[in-house]
Parts: C-alpha cells; structure tokens; sequence
C-alpha cells in the first residue's frame, strides 16, 4: 500500500512538473494608432485592433493591442508624445520587454507619420521614403535634441528589433481615408503604401496590402454607404462596422498568406 502511494505521489508531482513547464502560448502583438488601437464599446471611433481577436483560436494564441492614438513609427519608438496617457502602456519598450521567440507583431503605421516633423503641436512626423535620410532638431517634448529618421527607418527598426527576440514581424500598409476621387477612394499607391511594400520586400517581412484590401472594399460599396456606415465625420477614422471590415482583411491577408500566423485563425 505504501509503495502505491509512492507510485501515486510521484505521478502527481510529475503531473505538476509537466503543468509548470507547458509552453505559454504565443502572443500576438498589434502596434500602431488610433485606427487600430482599442476604444470603449460606446465610443463612435473603433480601431480593428480591437475585432481582430473573433477571427483567431484565442485558446491558441493571445492578442495584445498595443497601439496608442496619436502616435506614429517614430513616436511609437521613441516616447516624444504629447500627452503622458500615451505613455501608459509604455510603447515599443513595453512589447520589447515581454517579447519572446514565437510570438508575432502586426504594425501598422502612417497616418500621423505625415505630420510635421518639427512643430510646437506635436512632433510627430517622420521623413518621407525608405532611405536613410535625417534631420537634427530639438525636440520640445522630449526636451532634448533628436535626430529624426524616415518612415522607412522606422519600419525597419521594428523589424529588425523583433527579429531580435526571435518574434514574427508583419507589415500591415495603413487603412485608406474616406477620400474619393470619381467613383474610386484614393490609394496611397505613391507614397505609405509603396514604402511599406518596399521595406517589405527588402526585409523578407509579411506584407499585408491593407490599403489597397480595403480601397477595393469601399469601391464596390460606393461613397454613400461607406460614408454613412464606416467613417466618423472626420473620414479618417472608422467606426465599429467600418473597422470590423478592417479586422476581417487583416486575417483575410494573414489567411492566404505562407505566415506561420495563419495557423492560429479559426477555421472557416
């Protein structure tokens, strides 16, 4: 009997052992502003960030949205923000510090980016391109002299550091405004949308034509509805339907993609 008990208690401190070392499951990162960042449930402004989770086997894979409103790839990064709320979920250091091998972050970036670079409202902007361009300036935020880098550089920043921690990085182009030319929403075909493109290519890194995904959406719904039902009255941000159609393109890129990320959405 006391050698059954020894039997018994063995299975189950090793049944404990197992329990402690099961591996965590891998964490899905979203990086980028406030057309992807989380809002409260009544709010009329929603980022698909916020809906991407019902297209995923959360019990395979945790989502993290980590996006901050206001904020561009070169804010995100290096903390010269406006307001210390944007400052709460710590930025890039914060997804820095918990980033580990296997997981994955989706960026997404551009809209604040073509914002002065030096102003006394935000300076938030980043040079235009992929190159490696720079400019000095004294930056009023971070009380200090900064050199600012192209939206490009940036990009290949986050890469570069995920990939660092043995995570996946994802390029997602930023979704389109609620700007029309004829029957057609205007692209950023010349300038964000190429540049994601580009460091995309240039880097070996996922790439999910966001733009162009949803442009297509809008164009085959027409102005009046997507004005009606998508975009608050400043047509660059969306709202719960308009940004649930996001979420669903983002997995929808993810789902005929060769990422291993795709293994996480949920079955169709």
């Amino acid at each position: 009997m006391k050698f059954k008990h020894m039997i018994i208690g063995g299975l189950a401190v090793a049944a404990g052992l197992f329990a402690g070392f099961k591996k965590e499951r891998p964490a899905l990162y979203l990086i980028g502003d406030s057309t992807v960042a989380n809002a409260p449930p009544d709010s009329f402004i929603q980022g698909w960030g916020a809906h991407l989770a019902s297209f995923f086997d959360t019990t395979k894979i945790r989502l993290q949205n980590r996006a901050v409103p206001g904020t561009s790839s070169r804010t995100y990064q290096t903390k010269g923000v406006v307001s210390t709320d944007q400052l709460k979920n710590g930025l890039w250091d914060s997804v820095m510090v918990t980033l580990k091998p296997g997981d994955f972050v989706i960026m997404q970036f551009g809209h604040n980016d073509d914002s002065p670079i030096d102003d006394t409202a935000r300076s938030r902007g980043s040079l235009k391109g992929t190159g490696t361009d720079s400019a000095v300036i004294f930056n009023r935020f971070l009380k200090k002299q900064e050199t600012v880098h192209t939206y490009g550089w940036y990009l290949r920043k986050f890469i570069s550091d995920t990939r660092s921690r043995g995570a996946v990085p994802v390029i997602c182009s930023p979704i389109p405004k609620d700007l029309w030319k004829g029957s057609l929403v205007v692209r950023n075909t010349d300038d964000y949308d190429k540049w994601c493109a580009e460091v995309a290519a240039n880097t070996g890194t996922l790439f999910i034509n966001l733009n162009k995904m949803v442009a297509d959406k809008y164009d085959l719904d027409g102005q009046a509805r997507v004005d009606a039902l998508y975009f608050v009255k400043d047509h660059i941000h969306t709202t719960l339907a308009g940004a649930q159609i996001n979420a669903g393109l983002v997995a929808s890129g993810i789902r005929e993609s060769d990422s291993p990320l795709k293994k996480y959405l949920k079955k169709q």
